[in-house]
């Protein structure tokens, strides 16, 4: 099993920096078409007139803000990703490069901190030190970590490649609370249905 999870680090690292190309090709076929419904699940826990997100990725998550005229900044590490989301969101686009553990961000710049599918570095204590920072009194980090397909064959390789947990428990809940709470944050799991499985958010809350 760490074996596998060695490898998938690789593959995502590789899909995201000199592969970006297929991403959006590759979400789709390991999600059967409904990455993008599971990311825009985040969308109703949107507060706020002043959004970041983490890891914006080719820019879907940050299309939809726009076009929703929600004042929206993002940031990925990746300078792939930065280029693929450049051309989706034309000149219109608030895109910066960087990493969360160092955000060049003032104190108190968002309402609200978005994150979709990330990678461990979201529960790293200085990466949520961060984002607290640059959070208002009161700001929200949503993050979603993870989804439960219906598909059996998907449940079955998410399981073995462990991109999703094998069950949502109360241990898992958990788990997924503790980084957020010793960073300071009051936090919330919700599970949420839709047609294609179930996903998992996070709702963090500055204190």
């Amino acid at each position: 099993m760490n074996l596998i999870k060695r490898f998938m680090r690789v593959f995502f690292d590789l899909l995201y920096h000199p592969f970006a190309f297929a991403y959006d090709l590759v979400s789709a076929t390991v999600s059967l078409g409904h990455w993008q419904d599971w990311v825009m699940t985040v969308l109703p826990f949107i507060e706020g007139k002043r959004i970041l997100e983490l890891g914006h990725g080719p820019g879907h998550l940050q299309r939809v803000l726009l076009n929703l005229n929600i004042d929206s900044v993002a940031m990925d590490e990746s300078a792939q990703m930065g280029t693929l989301a450049k051309r989706r969101l034309g000149s219109a686009h608030k895109l910066t490069r960087g990493l969360a553990q160092h955000l060049p961000f003032q104190n108190n710049s968002f309402d609200t901190a978005v994150a979709t599918f990330p990678t461990d570095y979201i529960f790293h204590a200085d990466t949520l030190s961060e984002i607290s920072r640059c959070l208002s009194d009161g700001g929200r980090l949503i993050v979603l970590p993870a989804a439960w397909p219906k598909n059996p064959l998907l449940q079955w390789l998410y399981q073995v490649t462990g991109e999703s947990p094998s069950e949502l428990n109360n241990s898992l809940i958990s788990r997924f609370k503790q980084p957020f709470k010793r960073a300071g944050f009051t936090t919330d799991i919700q599970t949420i249905k839709v047609k294609s499985g179930v996903v998992l958010i996070i709702i963090a809350v500055r204190q």
